[in-house]
């Protein structure tokens, strides 16, 4: 079941001057890419190993809770997405946030690194890291555990939905996997998914996907 929903208006205008924001480099910009291990104090650093690759990732929340894996934008693991992961953990009643860094250490600093990096990336290789973050929260105690991204991350969450069983739900945020990667009609999760009713981005607001 796939279930997408148009922003309002004036909450796609409001996301789109932040895109813009987004996109513009500046030094404070830089310095916010440059944070990026500054905002990690709540945050648990863990390896998770997968065929015959580790990776590092970011945990935060409570113990007990329901897990989900929350996947990074193009920029890389940076201050943005662990703020992201944080305030998820803290939703009522809670959450245990795991992100995996698919970048392997990488942070793209302005666009064209972002793009670089995201070039570059083990599309196949970053869904076997989700789903070895998904089994990692299981095999810590956690029943359910659900995927949630942001652009890059949003593909790759319904990517995940098509293409491991072991993922119970999945939220996403923009971004459509390709149709090389995973077919979104045969998701086999629940997917719920947002994308701007103005955005002129091919394939990030067409509702017909």
């Amino acid at each position: 079941m796939l279930a997408i929903i148009p922003c309002s208006r004036s909450l796609t205008k409001t996301l789109l001057k932040s895109l813009v924001r987004t996109l513009s480099i500046s030094p404070s910009r830089l310095l916010v890419r440059s944070m990026a291990e500054s905002a990690s104090s709540p945050f648990k650093k863990i390896q998770i190993q997968r065929d015959d690759t580790t990776f590092d990732a970011y945990v935060v929340g409570k113990e007990d809770a329901p897990g989900i894996v929350v996947v990074q934008e193009w920029w890389g693991v940076d201050y943005e997405i662990k703020n992201h992961a944080l305030k998820i953990s803290q939703l009522d009643p809670g959450f245990k946030a795991l992100i995996p860094d698919l970048y392997r250490g990488k942070v793209g600093l302005d666009v064209a690194e972002a793009q670089h990096l995201m070039d570059g990336l083990d599309w196949q290789g970053a869904v076997k890291d989700i789903c070895a973050s998904v089994n990692w929260l299981k095999a810590n105690g956690l029943q359910k555990v659900g995927v949630t991204g942001y652009c890059m991350g949003g593909a790759l969450s319904i990517a995940s939905s098509v293409l491991l069983p072991e993922v119970d739900a999945v939220v996403a945020f923009y971004g459509v996997p390709s149709s090389e990667l995973a077919d979104p009609a045969k998701a086999k999760a629940p997917v719920q998914a947002h994308f701007g009713e103005l955005d002129s981005f091919v394939g990030f607001s067409d509702v017909t996907v």
